[in-house]
């Protein structure tokens, strides 16, 4: 039976070459492919810098909105994705079948379904029942289930403690995905001026509210006063304002939270902090709230291991 089921599989995703951004798509066992060429990437190690992870892929693919069963998906790049939910595990029976950017799904390698993040970003995913973490090249589209926003290969899986479906974090590797972007585009990034932060000096009252590009800085906690620091570690990213400034006042206790609004999104980061305090900061939320908090220097994303 399960070879049945894998060949049904695999001549339904060589069959569907339906562009995903411009028409309703059917999806194969809830996944979906472009009919891109197909590449074999070259497998190293395991560790975050392996050839895998960083390879270049046939397509740089983000797409544009598409419907699945007459459900709308709309893909964007987004190097501040960090959301929580409910992750599932790819069937085995999709092993060597292309994915939606042309590689090949391999069950043995740390990759990962998604409904609209880019193809490929590379992501950090943790199981928040257990606190283990793996980073993840996600190359595929899927899972077309709405209780689910992403699907691990079996080995990414089985790498965190995830035996079925689980709830886990997914954050989005800034510096890592600009880099796997760039070797599929075939750019080579150009060194930036990094901006110039104006210390800011909070006090246990103070409420500020400061227009700035990209967007606006509003104070939701009453912290103790903070030292000037080039350090901000971000916690979540919301579309909902009140979910930001709900979290942000939970995230006092670890220094000034504050929402910052960029387009439609509200991120809630806690600013000012020099590299030991940041650090500390990170280490914390790690560890008693189960969070995968991202890392900013004077504005720039870093990795947050990096300190």
């Amino acid at each position: 039976m399960k070879k049945i089921i894998s060949l049904a599989a695999l001549m339904a995703v060589l069959a569907g070459c339906t562009d995903l951004s411009t028409t309703d798509t059917s999806a194969v066992n809830g996944y979906a492919a472009d009919g891109f060429g197909e590449e074999t990437l070259i497998t190293t190690d395991e560790s975050l810098n392996n050839t895998y992870l960083l390879a270049p892929a046939p397509k740089y693919y983000v797409g544009s909105a598409y419907k699945v069963e007459d459900v709308q998906y709309i893909p964007v790049e987004d190097l501040t994705y960090n959301q929580t939910g409910v992750a599932g595990i790819v069937p085995a029976e999709l092993n060597g079948t292309k994915t939606s950017n042309g590689e090949v799904f391999d069950i043995n390698q740390m990759v990962a379904t998604s409904k609209t993040l880019p193809l490929p970003t590379i992501a950090r995913v943790t199981n928040l029942d257990n606190g283990q973490s793996v980073v993840v090249r996600v190359n595929n589209r899927g899972p077309f289930v709405n209780t689910r926003i992403m699907d691990l290969s079996p080995a990414a899986a089985a790498k965190i403690g995830m035996n079925g479906q689980s709830k886990v974090q997914v954050q989005v590797l800034a510096d890592e995905s600009i880099a796997v972007k760039n070797a599929t585009l075939g750019v080579v990034p150009q060194p930036q001026p990094q901006p110039q932060q104006q210390p800011m000096q909070l006090t246990e009252t103070t409420v500020v509210t400061t227009t700035t590009a990209p967007g606006t800085v509003v104070t939701t906690t009453t912290a103790p006063a903070a030292t000037s620091g080039e350090y901000s570690v971000q916690l979540a990213a919301f579309y909902a304002q009140d979910s930001a400034d709900s979290l942000a006042a939970r995230m006092s206790k670890y220094g000034n939270a504050v929402v910052v609004q960029e387009g439609d999104m509200y991120k809630v980061r806690i600013i000012n902090l020099d590299a030991t305090k940041a650090r500390s900061v990170i280490d914390a939320l790690r560890s008693n709230e189960g969070m995968a908090p991202g890392l900013l220097r004077n504005g720039r994303w870093i990795n947050a291991d990096s300190i």
